[in-house]
């Protein structure tokens, strides 16, 4: 019998879902062997053009990763969502936009403006030329992606069919998920997450939680934290209870915050109205001046609690290339 077919591929992201993959270590080779790996350009010689050729719902599985950013992004989620007949949002960024989707808080000219014109780096090599789609050359027309105004999730362009969180997602639970439709076990509902739990990161993390107020809050490097207790306890924002579990809680267990990689948990629309709720019911103040002092001391609020789900959250603006 023919083997399944497996496609990957890496639009807006930084390849760390790429190098979790290799890092099922000689479980990769069983991933070789049960499928005919028909994509995946960061390690292998494969063509669009290979891919166009291809029958519709050829393609038995593709694994995506990162966020739409540009046209190009955009035509091959297109071009896979048609040969694949199953799709999945392979790590943060295809799952909820991502650390890219952070770009929405400004726009396509500003980002453009500071890389190619503030830049010393750019305005040295390039003079402060922005880039440009069409370019006519000696050798003929070069044509690059356009980068798009808003950064969007993957579901946000295509319709997906599963979910595999993280950032990058954690090997042993790729595996489960690569050994799951393996076993040719009925898939979930169309939708689901896979690799991921159902609770809260809180809910696997082995501190030790009291009822605690806060009246500060601190950055990981500025106090000795014990290993024991809960961290936003301490004062270190964590975003442990807006997060879906699922991870193991391996932040935590080397004495680092959650960083909300996973997204929200089921039935939390939006991951950073979730963990506001979470840390106002910390904060031991009542006058709206000492919770404005005592909030003043999270650096970077957005930056903290929409890290990875910007463009997925209620916040997001309207969509526009």
């Amino acid at each position: 019998m023919a083997r399944p077919t497996l496609a990957l591929y890496w639009a807006a992201s930084c390849g760390g879902c790429e190098i979790a993959v290799l890092d099922l270590h000689e479980k990769i080779l069983d991933v070789a062997n049960a499928f005919d790996i028909v994509l995946w350009p960061v390690a292998m010689d494969f063509k669009y053009a290979d891919i166009r050729k291809r029958e519709d719902k050829s393609i038995d599985l593709c694994l995506f990763n990162g966020a739409i950013r540009n046209s190009e992004n955009a035509e091959i989620a297109r071009l896979l969502r048609a040969k694949a007949k199953t799709l999945v949002a392979f790590g943060s960024c295809s799952m909820e936009g991502g650390i890219p989707g952070l770009a929405n808080l400004t726009t396509k000219d500003e980002i453009l403006k500071f890389v190619y014109r503030e830049s010393p780096s750019t305005v040295i090599t390039n003079g402060g030329v922005l880039p440009q789609t069409h370019t006519t050359m000696p050798e003929g027309e070069i044509e690059i992606p356009e980068l798009w105004e808003t950064v969007k999730a993957l579901d946000q362009v295509v319709e997906v069919d599963y979910y595999v969180p993280g950032c990058p997602p954690v090997p042993d639970q790729i595996w489960n998920v690569v050994e799951y439709i393996l076993s040719g076990k009925p898939l979930p509902e169309r939708g689901a997450v896979l690799g991921a739990g159902t609770k809260t990161c809180c809910d696997e993390c082995s501190r030790k939680r009291e009822e605690k107020k806060l009246h500060q809050f601190f950055r990981p490097y500025e106090i000795t934290t014990d290993p024991e207790k809960c961290l936003l306890e301490q004062g270190i924002v964590c975003m442990g209870p807006a997060t879906r579990d699922g991870c193991g809680a391996l932040c935590l267990a080397a004495n680092m915050p959650c960083r909300g990689c996973y997204g929200p948990p089921p039935n939390v629309t939006d991951q950073g109205a979730k963990m506001v709720s979470a840390i106002s019911s910390v904060l031991d103040a009542h006058e709206p001046e000492e919770i404005e002092r005592i909030l003043d001391q999270i650096a970077d609020p957005m930056g903290t609690f929409y890290r990875f789900s910007l463009a997925h959250s209620l916040l997001r603006r309207v969509y526009k290339p």
